[in-house]
Order: C-alpha cells, then sequence, then structure tokens
C-alpha cells in the first residue's frame, strides 16, 4: 500500500503541537491481524516524566511521582482520543487504545497489543530486560500509549533487538528479583526475561509502605536504568 504523506504530516504535526515528548508511526502489518484489530499501522506516542520527579523516588514511589505518573495517562488518554478522532475526519478508520479500552496496567495478565510492541515496531525503542520500553532521549523515564489505523503512514524501521548490552543493573536493584538478565529480542515473551507476578507483589508492598495506598508503582529500574540517569543527567535538578 502507498503511504499518505498528507496524513502523516497532519498526525505529525498535531502531535509536536500538542508537545508530546516523543512519537513515531509503525507498520503492523507483519503481526497476526487479530493482535492488531485488523489495523496495518499505529501511532506511538510518549510523554516524558518529570526529571525532579524521578530523582526523588531512589528510597521507594512519592507522592509527586503518583500524581506525575497519573498525570500523564490521563493526557495519553486524551492524546490517543484526539489523534483518533483527526485521522476519522480525515475519512480513515482509526482505534484509541485508551486505559479504557486496553486497561489500566494494574493486571498482570498483559494486552493483546501492548503499547511498548507498537513503540519497537516505530522505532521508538526497545524493550529492557526489566519489560519496560527504553528509548535513547528519556531511558524508561517515559510513559506511552498507542492508536491503531488503516491510515497508510509513513512508518519509522521496527527496533528488533535490545541495545541494553551486558547491563545488568535493574536486574541487581530490582527489590523482587523479577528480572533475570535475558535480553529482548523482538518475539520473545516477558515470562523468559521478567516475572510480571513477582514484580507486582514488591511494587505493591512498596506503595503500601511510601504512599500508604495498594496500587502497583516502584520505579525504581526506571530511576536506575543507564539510559534513563543519561536523560537526568542532561538537565539540571531546580532549585
Amino acid at each position: 500500500m502507498e503511504t499518505n504523506t498528507k496524513i502523516t504530516q497532519m498526525i505529525r504535526a498535531l502531535l509536536q503541537d500538542e508537545g508530546v515528548s516523543l512519537y513515531g508511526f509503525a507498520d503492523l502489518r507483519d503481526l497476526p491481524a487479530e493482535q492488531r484489530d485488523g489495523f496495518d499501522y499505529g501511532i506511538s506516542i510518549g510523554l516524558a516524566l518529570d526529571k525532579d520527579v524521578l530523582r526523588g523516588i531512589a528510597d521507594g514511589p512519592t507522592p509527586d511521582y503518583h500524581a506525575n505518573y497519573d498525570r500523564l495517562n490521563e493526557r495519553l488518554d486524551a492524546l490517543s482520543l484526539l489523534a483518533e478522532k483527526t485521522l476519522i475526519e480525515q475519512g480513515f478508520k482509526a482505534q484509541a487504545n485508551t486505559r479504557e479500552f486496553v486497561g489500566s496496567g494494574e493486571v498482570i495478565d498483559g494486552t493483546k497489543l501492548p503499547h511498548k510492541t507498537v513503540a519497537t515496531r516505530a522505532g521508538l525503542g526497545w524493550i529492557g530486560k526489566c519489560a519496560l520500553l527504553v528509548t535513547e532521549s528519556f531511558g524508561s523515564g517515559i510513559r506511552i500509549s498507542s492508536i491503531l489505523t488503516d491510515a497508510p503512514l509513513e512508518a519509522a524501521d521496527p527496533i528488533n533487538t535490545s541495545h541494553c548490552g551486558n547491563c545488568q543493573v535493574c536486574k541487581n536493584i530490582c527489590p523482587a528479583h523479577a528480572i533475570s538478565g535475558t535480553p529482548w529480542v523482538a518475539g520473545l515473551p516477558r515470562e523468559q526475561f521478567w516475572d510480571a507476578k513477582a514484580c507486582r507483589k514488591t511494587a505493591r508492598a512498596r506503595s503500601i509502605e511510601h504512599l500508604r495506598e495498594e496500587i502497583t508503582l516502584c520505579g525504581l529500574c526506571i530511576l536506575r536504568c543507564p539510559w534513563t540517569q543519561k536523560a537526568l543527567s542532561a538537565s539540571v535538578p531546580t532549585e
């Protein structure tokens, strides 16, 4: 299918105007049609976590981190719906993968088409050993969402292998011992490198301890990731 430069440029301009930290377009046709609900293309969008807030979670999740996390999730839902609306108005089909559609992340069974899969297909990053998206610009200090569409967007080359190399930082600092240290490659089931149940159990315990709330929030692997640390070192903490 011939790509549509006009709609690609329109969506690109929309996301830039809305202040999206990171975005990309993915060709999903090599994935099973059922997994992508019959849509051939995807849009991945990301909003960076506040760097000062991230610096503050070394000892555990903080109220500021919780608030920033929730605020970005709400903003991502709104952005996904805006992109969906724009595509539909231009005569295309689209599906915003909001939390209402794919879940809140509080369950551990996974989703049919994770936001992370769309992001790697859009060339935004790779899956770290901690099972989070890792990007060169923000490390894993970013929240993401996705939109599916039949609009033939100008897609990026996918990233199919890890850029983590021999790094074992997240494995060594994980309080849940949920990370095996096995590097990701496209198609590798997460169970082969990350224990979702162990991660969730410990994250909830840390949230109860530090926030007095029974939610799944930790963030230590995000903070300690060398790619995140590189991003943090590029900015000076505010007073």
